[in-house]
């Protein structure tokens, strides 16, 4: 049996990664000033962030089409693939995954589409995780169970710079009710099994580091780090730093891709931890 991976840009798997496994990743699409764009095409994420601030009307987001899943579907099938695992950010926050769930339709029961619960590398380790896993002889069953179980492992949080992006996407209810002078600190959020959690806020970003440290501390020991921000570089390095050295898999550096990115806003710090065994 030879199993498969397809899954979206909003994963943030490093190319040379992707290319190592052979996971298929669709672009999502960011749509800009009436231009549409492909996740990672026509504008760097870089260009984005710095651009962001500047913007009376917020970006907004698309799921890939149908049409891309399929794609990506056949052509693995047809490399003879007996199984393709399909996994993508959750339901609540996305409508990617009802795409890919429209594409598996014709292809029956070869192609299995999981909700990860989570984002960037929330997802993206599942994904390359199961992917290690397949390329030691695991099989189906074993795998799906593999990627329940770290899915049950993964914390995710972050640091905000403001909550108006999260407040203005519509898509966290709580975010709603913040509103005036509270929109002048830094929320700190965390998400689980699709559901973004406010854990508080921080009047400074000093404080908000050292409540991320203090987070990463109470999920130790930890199997793989990924440390995540939306163009500050500088403060997700020291963050690196710190943790390069207590994880036993050199962790990962990522600015955000610009489709999670439009929903938190520029300078945005955060960590996706997965817990040992």
């Amino acid at each position: 049996m030879r199993i498969s991976f397809v899954t979206d840009s909003t994963s943030d798997i490093p190319a040379e990664l992707a290319e190592e496994y052979d996971i298929e990743v669709v672009p999502a699409i960011i749509n800009l000033n009436g231009e549409s764009y492909e996740d990672g095409k026509g504008i760097s994420r870089e260009e984005f962030y710095t651009l962001l601030p500047r913007l009376t009307l917020l970006p907004t987001t698309s799921a890939p089409s149908v049409g891309s899943f399929q794609e990506r579907y056949e052509r693995q099938l047809r490399a003879g693939a007996t199984a393709v695992l399909s996994i993508h950010p959750p339901e609540s926050l996305s409508g990617i995954i009802n795409a890919a769930r429209l594409a598996a339709v014709e292809f029956g029961d070869r192609v299995h589409v999981l909700d990860s619960g989570q984002v960037s590398l929330g997802l993206g380790f599942q994904v390359l995780m199961a992917a290690e896993q397949v390329q030691s002889g695991a099989l189906l069953e074993e795998t799906l169970a593999r990627i329940q179980g770290i899915r049950q492992r993964i914390h995710l949080a972050a640091v905000l710079d403001s909550i108006e992006y999260v407040r203005r996407s519509g898509r966290v209810s709580w975010a709603k009710a913040m509103i005036g002078s509270v929109l002048r600190v830094q929320p700190l959020i965390s998400l689980q099994v699709g559901i973004v959690e406010r854990l508080g806020q921080v009047r400074t970003r000093a404080q908000g580091v050292l409540r991320l440290s203090e987070l990463l501390n109470a999920w130790e020991p930890l199997e793989r780090l990924a440390v995540l921000h939306t163009n500050t570089e500088a403060s997700a390095k020291h963050l690196l730093e710190e943790w390069r050295t207590r994880v036993p898999i050199p962790p990962l550096l990522v600015n955000v891709t610009t489709v999670v990115g439009t929903h938190v806003g520029p300078n945005a710090l955060g960590f996706v931890g997965v817990s040992a065994v």
